[in-house]
């Protein structure tokens, strides 16, 4: 699966000075689902959204003010609309991630919180990868506002 970052807004919120956090780490997002490579795949869309930030830098987490680190909890395909026959003319992908910002020194908690996204697709014209795309773009957003907004 090729999850890819295009066309999706990042937005940006500069903590302005209220935080001592400059830089961040993201280790690899643990998969507890059936869903091989999707968890990979989201990893590496949040370290591109960081980058594409700007407001923190990615190093390592040995060098890191802050350590961003996720388990994939959650993956479900279910059919969404139905046309007048009664056939599936949209799916939804669900994705839930549990995420955890430690502090970079003693790993101690910064925040934790399950995240929680829906991506829908064409039953006619996309695939089950179009509604992966889709709900993942989401929340990398979400991720990405709660770790620079909300300090």
């Amino acid at each position: 699966m090729g999850l890819l970052l295009s066309g999706c807004a990042v937005y940006s919120f500069n903590p302005g000075g209220k935080s001592s956090i400059k830089s961040i780490a993201v280790t690899q997002f643990e998969n507890q689902t059936i869903e091989s490579g999707l968890s990979s795949a989201m990893t590496d869309l949040v370290v591109q959204s960081f980058i594409a930030d700007g407001n923190l830098s990615v190093v390592s987490e040995s060098d890191a003010d802050a350590v961003l680190v996720g388990v994939l909890k959650g993956y479900e395909r279910k059919a969404y609309t139905f046309d007048e026959a009664d056939n599936v003319s949209q799916y939804v992908v669900k994705l839930v991630f549990d995420l955890t910002l430690e502090n970079g020194g003693d790993r101690s908690e910064i925040w934790k919180e399950s995240f929680y996204s829906e991506g829908v697709y064409s039953a006619e014209d996309e695939t089950e990868d179009d509604g992966k795309e889709r709900a993942a773009e989401k929340l990398v957003v979400d991720i990405l506002n709660r770790t620079t907004k909300d300090w």
